[in-house]
């Protein structure tokens, strides 16, 4: 091995191992409740869109998984949030899922619509959870004890996974959504309210998707 090879070594080395020590870091809750046997992160995503869906996320990752570059999915980029995607739901003990409707959102207001999605994230785990760690909030209704986790999803390798479920899932189903409501480019700015996104709605109207509560002004 040449010198150039041994240093382009020294530096995965390096780069891998500081990625270890910030991955652990973001275990620190996990350590501290580590006398419960399944520990689920909750997560969830689209709460500000002006169209689709909110989408909740549930992990239950193994206490010894290791998940390289594992983040707050908003810092990953969509390849490497794919890419993570399929490596949770292979190495996770439970995943689960919850969606809501724009009309439901539109019906109970978009708090209540997301603590929804996440009761439902909660009741499709395959284990029933010994503690919840949540971003943020408190879950009405759940009788399982809860953490709520200032920004979470950077501090919590289970938050982080469920956010990237959750992310995953409702990019696809956005992606889904523009095939067969073109006119709004869901594709690409998954229900925000970019510049193409408004002009679409100026010109076409409120699709079955859009928020109502969420378009008033434009429509």
């Amino acid at each position: 091995m040449n010198k150039r090879e041994e240093e382009k070594q020294r530096r995965q080395q390096e780069r891998l191992e500081k990625e270890r020590a910030r991955l652990e870091e973001m275990r620190t809750y996990e350590k501290e409740y580590s006398m419960c046997r399944y520990i689920c992160g909750i997560d969830e995503v689209g709460r500000g869109p002006l169209a689709g869906p909110v989408v909740a996320g549930a992990v239950i990752l193994p206490q010894d998984a290791e998940i390289l570059y594992l983040n707050d999915s908003k810092k990953l980029s969509e390849k490497k949030r794919e890419l993570l995607y399929d490596e949770i739901m292979e190495k996770a003990v439970a995943t689960g899922i919850g969606i809501v409707s724009p009309a439901r959102i539109d019906e109970i207001n978009i708090l209540q619509a997301t603590y929804e999605a996440m009761r439902m994230a909660i009741g499709k785990l395959k284990v029933c959870p010994d503690i919840l760690l949540n971003d943020a909030v408190t879950i009405p209704e759940v009788e399982i004890p809860q953490v709520p986790i200032i920004k979470g999803d950077e501090k919590s390798v289970s938050i982080a996974a469920a956010s990237i479920i959750a992310k995953v899932t409702r990019d696809r189903m956005m992606v889904e959504y523009d095939k067969v409501i073109p006119g709004y480019d869901f594709a690409n700015n998954k229900g925000y309210g970019t510049k193409a996104h408004i002009a679409g709605l100026k010109e076409l109207g409120a699709s079955p998707i859009h928020r109502t509560t969420f378009i008033k002004k434009f429509v």
